[in-house]
């Protein structure tokens, strides 16, 4: 998959991390039912490795799907021979390297000049601004992309719709959302207020149009 442009396509990363496999699994499936194009799997969601192995066989071979907190060079090939089509980190690690040397795009977890610049130099194709909205949100975001004006940035961690909006318009070019969104779903919660808070961040993702 070419990663940077489908974060500029889509502006919306879903997180899911959930505690029960088999509503973790539906979360995903619900998301992506909704239009939410780009889901990862965080693996400190319970048996994650399998659900990232069952949400591919049920979305097939061509739907985005990333494994989240990729840590280590055996998360990289876990998530590899699971499915995944790219992966997602917290922090500069090996995970990076290691899913580099896999063919898997990466989107590393920075949150300093000095970690931006060495996860770039590990490979990465993007940066997740982590964690976001605790740091100043589009604050942050603009500080940085004085010095990094052409790396692709996605704000992470505490992001809601407001904040979601607010980096796009800073220069993001996606935002990743999780308990915001998921609420409880992976968890065994309501399906239905998934589908509702899915349909609220695609709106507030989407591009306004010039002529409103």
């Amino acid at each position: 998959m070419k990663l940077v442009e489908d974060l500029r396509t889509h502006r919306l990363v879903a997180i899911v991390r959930g505690t029960d496999p088999r509503t973790t699994l539906a979360s995903v499936i619900t998301l992506v039912g909704e239009g939410v194009t780009l889901v990862e799997v965080s693996l400190t969601s319970k048996d994650a490795l399998s659900v990232l192995a069952e949400a591919r066989a049920v979305l097939g071979p061509h739907a985005p799907l990333g494994a989240g907190t990729v840590l280590t060079a055996g998360d990289a090939r876990a998530a590899h021979r699971a499915g995944a089509d790219f992966v997602v980190t917290p922090a500069v690690c090996e995970g990076i390297s290691a899913a580099r040397d896999l063919g898997l795009p990466v989107l590393a977890g920075a949150m300093t000049p000095s970690e931006v610049v060495e996860v770039l130099r590990l490979g990465a194709d993007a940066v997740k601004l982590f964690p976001a909205a605790s740091a100043g949100g589009a604050v942050h975001l603009r500080a940085l992309r004085g010095p990094f004006p052409q790396v692709p940035f996605v704000p992470v961690g505490g992001v809601d719709a407001a904040v979601a909006r607010s980096c796009l318009d800073a220069g993001a070019v996606a935002v990743g959302v999780g308990s915001p969104l998921l609420g409880d779903a992976a968890d065994g919660g309501d399906m239905d207020a998934l589908r509702l808070r899915a349909r609220a961040f695609l709106r507030a993702v989407a591009p306004e149009r010039a002529d409103r």
